[in-house]
C-alpha cells in the first residue's frame, strides 16, 4: 500500500531544511513511473499549485515570487534522449546549488521541439521546491533533499503510458532511453537511498 499525500506533506514539513529555508523534495524513478502526477498532487497538499507539466512554462506569467511552492520537470532540464547524465549542471550547478548559497536559481528550458534552450525559468527561495524527473535525486542533489520519493512500475506499463502519451512514433525512443535510464538510476543509488517507494500501480491515498 502506498503512503497518502497527507502523510507525504507532513513529512516534508516535519523535515529539515537543507537548502537554505527551502525544503526541497525530489521525485524519481524511471520515465511513466507517475512522478508528475504525483509532484502536483503533493504541490497542492503543501499550499501550492498543480503545473500543466513540462514544456508549459509561459514567460509571460511566471510563477509568483511569493508562491510557497514551485514544481519543476526533468524533462525542462534534460538537453533531448541524451541528456541525462548532464541533468547535474543544470539542477544542482544552476538551481540548487545558488540557492543554497541564498542567491536565486535560474536556467533555460528545453524545447524538445526545436532542440534547443529557450526560455529562462527562475527558482527563487520558497518555502517548497518539488522537482520530478528520472535522474533528479543524484548523490549530488539528494545531499539537499528533505525527503526523496521513488516511483516505480513494470517496463510494459511505463512503456504502454509513454506510447499512449508520446505517440507510436516515440516508441523507438522509450526503447532506447530504457537501458540509459536504468544504468543510471542503478548508479547513483537511487532506489535505496529512498525515504519512500512508491508503486505507480496502485492508488496513492488522499
Amino acid at each position: 500500500m502506498n503512503p497518502s499525500v497527507s502523510s507525504l506533506a507532513s513529512a516534508v514539513r516535519e523535515a529539515p531544511s537543507r537548502l537554505g529555508a527551502t525544503r526541497l523534495v525530489l521525485i524519481d524513478g524511471p520515465a511513466g513511473s507517475g512522478k508528475t502526477t504525483l509532484a502536483n498532487r503533493l504541490a497542492v497538499a503543501l499550499g501550492g499549485a498543480a503545473s500543466a507539466g513540462a514544456g508549459t512554462f509561459d514567460p509571460a506569467r511566471p510563477l509568483a515570487d511569493d508562491a510557497p511552492v514551485q514544481i519543476l520537470h526533468g524533462d525542462d532540464m534534460y538537453e533531448g534522449w541524451g541528456g541525462l547524465t548532464t541533468l547535474d549542471r543544470v539542477l544542482v550547478d544552476q538551481v540548487l546549488g545558488p540557492l543554497a548559497r541564498g542567491e536565486a536559481g535560474a536556467f533555460r528550458m528545453w524545447d524538445w521541439h526545436r532542440s534547443a534552450r529557450t526560455h529562462v525559468i527562475r527558482v527563487p527561495a520558497r518555502l517548497y521546491l518539488v522537482v520530478e524527473g528520472v535522474g533528479v535525486a543524484s548523490r549530488a542533489a539528494r545531499e539537499l533533499a528533505s525527503l526523496v520519493l521513488y516511483a516505480d512500475a513494470p517496463w510494459e506499463t511505463r512503456l504502454e503510458r509513454g506510447v499512449a502519451r508520446d505517440g507510436e512514433a516515440m516508441r523507438s525512443e522509450w526503447l532506447r532511453w530504457h537501458p540509459q535510464e536504468d544504468a543510471y538510476l542503478q548508479a547513483q543509488g537511487v532506489r535505496d537511498a529512498a525515504d519512500a517507494v512508491i508503486d505507480g500501480t496502485l492508488p496513492v491515498p488522499e
